[in-house]
């Protein structure tokens, strides 16, 4: 691409239903204050501690059911699913196709259904602490 026309930044895209679930710490109790949480630590970390791209990422946050009504921040836009937060994540990895694109999960159909589209994909603990951004 031209000076005028940079390459996009790479796209990173967090499963926030299953990063927040990935540590037992009573996120089930508030899953909107969780999401939150997750949103904020996302904002400061800014990406992957060793992501497959250089940063800086464009970082979407997805969020489902009890979760939904978290606001976006400067740095992460949250992306609130309709039904199923595997379905919505799927359909940004394949409107991202020829950009680089990373998913954060550990759920396995998720991983399947994201890399045919050309994504890479990381679990959970690929992010800044190890997992533990949900809580």
């Amino acid at each position: 691409m031209s000076a005028a026309d940079p390459s996009p930044r790479p796209l990173l895209i967090v499963d926030g239903a299953n990063v927040v679930g990935s540590v037992p710490d009573g996120w089930w109790r508030d899953r909107r204050g969780a999401a939150e949480r997750l949103r904020d630590r996302l904002a400061t970390a800014g990406g992957p501690v060793d992501g497959p791209f250089p940063g800086p990422y464009e970082i979407v946050l997805v969020v489902e059911g009890r979760a939904r009504g978290v606001a976006s921040v400067p740095g992460v836009r949250v992306e609130e699913a309709a039904g199923s937060g595997d379905d919505l994540i799927a359909e940004l990895a394949r409107d991202a196709a020829g950009r680089p694109c990373l998913v954060v999960t550990a759920d396995r159909e998720l991983r399947r259904r994201v890399e045919e589209t050309g994504a890479r994909c990381t679990g959970p603990r690929g992010l800044p602490g190890s997992g533990r951004l949900g809580a």
